[in-house]
């Protein structure tokens, strides 16, 4: 039997039976339009594993009639960049378009093997393609990207992903043998995650297995018993650790504790810290609900000592918790909003000089050129409170904090409303 596996089996041998990415390779696209013209700008494919960023770079440099030489960032490096260069340059005459240099996981070569291009690509001695599965703009440099088209690929489709099965099982030569039918590919789609390398390569499996066994129909019984767990893409360092976190937070912010708990599970389930989750859910509780309800900064902090106490598993259930209760609070950022424009007025101002009457006054010295003199002690008058001076002249008048539009806030509201005058 052919040991191929079923993925590569199916590569596309032409443009025209690529599947998915019409975005990128659509009738309008830029892309299509180079290749009208007989012509490849040097790209960069960004996107998921498994959706066709190999394939595609080999259909566009054949719809160009150009040589492509294919190199990985993991065993590669600049001696493997020249000479593709150098042989580029000598076969100038055979091939005048010139050759197209595929590097797969491009976001692995250093800053100098990314520099080792330049020339090369800037003088249309080669034209590259680059894939990456990592955000270009984190991890190449500018002057590379500069030089080349980003185009974001996407996962797969349900539709997509059953147009590839069904060719797969129609045209396959060993799954044809097999005479196995899927009839529930939904069910196989939650199991592959828009992947359609492992898709295909978990329906070749399946169809192996069912034909050992004597069964001709794979169910959705069938492939929950028997189809791979397939493990969250999530990089702790990379782009994801900090796009879920992002959703988690804005999540939170918009009072949407479903999404919110959503966000959370991608994260434990990606093998975030869970005491990370917890430092992010304490900012969040100050910079998201802060006044609006003070109780929450207190339950933030209990999460975050519960999961230092619990680990994890365990751990999930107070960060659920938590996340749950943000997410249900009332909204406020008054106070990012009043320190951010406090500190903005110490960076315009500088030291302004501190009121005499609010110095302390340790020493007779001290006392004798007027630190602490007059000051008014606010326990001394009824409702403990005396109007007086706390700011510098300069910014005498100025106003950082201004209340939430919430219960908590509007009764803080009028209250400094009575004692200072109007806060709006």
């Amino acid at each position: 039997m052919n040991n191929i596996p079923l993925a590569e089996r199916m590569r596309p041998n032409k443009l025209d039976d690529f599947v998915g990415q019409q975005h990128v390779i659509g009738p309008k696209s830029s892309i299509m339009t180079s290749l009208k013209q007989k012509r490849l700008p040097s790209i960069i494919l960004w996107g998921p594993p498994g959706v066709g960023k190999t394939t595609l770079a080999k259909l566009l440099s054949e719809a160009v009639g150009m040589p492509i030489t294919s190199l990985s960032a993991i065993s590669s490096g600049v001696k493997d960049i020249r000479e593709t260069i150098s042989r580029s340059e000598k076969d100038r005459l055979f091939h005048p378009n010139g050759r197209v240099l595929f590097i797969d996981e491009i976001h692995r070569f250093s800053k100098s093997q990314q520099d080792s291009l330049l020339a090369a690509v800037e003088k249309g001695v080669v034209t590259l393609i680059g894939a990456t599965t990592e955000n270009p703009s984190f991890e190449i440099n500018s002057a590379l990207m500069s030089r080349c088209q980003l185009h974001i690929l996407k996962k797969l489709s349900l539709k997509d992903l059953q147009l590839i099965g069904k060719r797969a099982m129609s045209e396959d030569s060993q799954m044809l043998k097999l005479e196995i039918k899927l009839i529930d590919w939904e069910a196989l789609y939650g199991f592959v995650g828009g992947d359609g390398r492992r898709f295909l390569n978990t329906l070749e499996s399946l169809s192996n297995t069912c034909y050992s066994e004597g069964i001709s129909i794979i169910d959705s019984s069938y492939i929950l018993e028997n189809a791979p767990k397939i493990s969250p893409i999530y990089d702790r360092a990379g782009e994801q650790h900090y796009d879920i976190s992002s959703a988690l937070i804005k999540s939170i912010r918009g009072s949407h504790p479903q999404a919110a708990l959503y966000w959370l599970a991608r994260m434990i389930k990606g093998g975030e810290s869970p005491t990370y989750i917890a430092r992010r859910l304490l900012i969040s509780a100050s910079e998201d609900i802060g006044l609006a309800n003070p109780n929450a900064l207190h339950v933030a902090n209990a999460c975050y000592q519960s999961v230092e106490c619990l680990g994890m598993p365990e751990g999930r259930i107070p960060l659920a918790q938590c996340v749950i209760y943000l997410s249900s609070c009332p909204k406020s950022n008054s106070t990012l909003i009043g320190i951010d424009a406090a500190m903005e007025i110490v960076e315009k101002y500088g030291d302004l000089d501190i009121p005499l009457h609010l110095r302390n006054a340790p020493s007779e010295m001290m006392k004798e050129i007027g630190y602490g003199k007059s000051y008014k002690h606010p326990h001394d008058y009824p409702g403990n409170f005396v109007n007086q001076k706390y700011l510098p002249d300069d910014i005498l008048n100025s106003k950082f904090y201004c209340p939430g539009d919430n219960e908590v806030e509007k009764k803080i509201r009028d209250w400094l409303d009575f004692r200072w005058g109007d806060m709006k």
